[in-house]
């Protein structure tokens, strides 16, 4: 399994004391009809509860790139605003695993004998489009890549959900789709248009766990020039702000890997 093509995406691409919280129902989500201004659609997004302290997620994972396609299993465990831990299995063994905070990306893959560490600037350039640790993270727990409070953004509606649009980057779309019950995203988009490069990320549903609300599952579609990627992460439980590790260790007989 050459998980050396995959993994870095896929790891960039990933409450008040509940030990284990269950989730109530899936959300009820309602057509937009009319558009609202740009700021009060920002405004209503951010005012759903996304306060914890830490989630440790199970999740299936469907892959499909160019060469090969995988079904996988992770586990996700997140100290927010601090740390992601993305361990991925293949038939419950350990295949890769990926640690990355703020500063700092790290992984290591079993099958080729192979770690990297660096920074975001790196895998930005490797992977077309510009990710930190911010961006990953609101992936990961249904929010807005950016900070759309300081973006200049263009509202509309599209099939029925609302529709932000941010053209400020000549080179650079941005978009964004919500629900209308709770403003809850249903897709994000970043478009490179002069590279050909589109990174797409779509949540079909979400659920409420207590008082938090959480995605079901996200659907990630890279493209890049004539070549597509597929990742399927479907969350089969979640929990909130229990005490978890964080273990990362690189065998010592791993190779590093530079990425050019």
């Amino acid at each position: 399994m050459n998980s050396k093509k995959w993994f870095p995406f896929f790891a960039l691409l990933f409450l008040l004391t509940i030990s284990a919280c269950k989730p109530k129902a899936f959300i009820t989500e309602a057509d937009a009809v009319k558009p609202l201004k740009a700021e009060k659609l920002v405004r209503s997004h951010y005012e759903l509860n996304k306060d914890f302290k830490t989630a440790y997620i199970k999740a299936a994972v469907d892959y499909k790139g160019p060469k090969e396609s995988l079904n996988l299993s992770a586990d996700i465990r997140i100290q927010k605003d601090e740390k992601i831990l993305i361990s991925i299995r293949f038939f419950g063994i350990t295949m890769a695993k990926g640690l990355i905070t703020p500063t700092e990306v790290k992984y290591y893959e079993k099958s080729g004998g192979n770690y990297f560490e660096g920074d975001y600037t790196t895998l930005s350039k490797w992977l077309g489009t510009d990710l930190d640790f911010t961006k990953v993270q609101n992936m990961l727990i249904g929010e807005a890549f950016d900070n759309l409070e300081n973006a200049k953004l263009e509202s509309s509606v599209e099939e029925g959900l609302y529709k932000l649009e941010d053209k400020s980057t000549k080179n650079t779309l941005k978009t964004f789709l919500f629900e209308a019950s709770m403003f809850l995203i249903k897709k994000q988009q970043i478009q490179q248009l002069a590279e050909n490069r589109t990174l797409t990320v779509g949540y079909p549903s979400h659920q409420q766990y207590d008082k938090l609300s959480f995605p079901t599952a996200l659907k990630i579609e890279a493209l890049n020039q004539d070549k597509k990627t597929q990742i399927g992460i479907f969350y089969s439980s979640v929990k909130f702000n229990d005490e978890i590790s964080f273990p990362y260790s690189v065998p010592s007989d791993y190779d590093r890997t530079f990425i050019d």
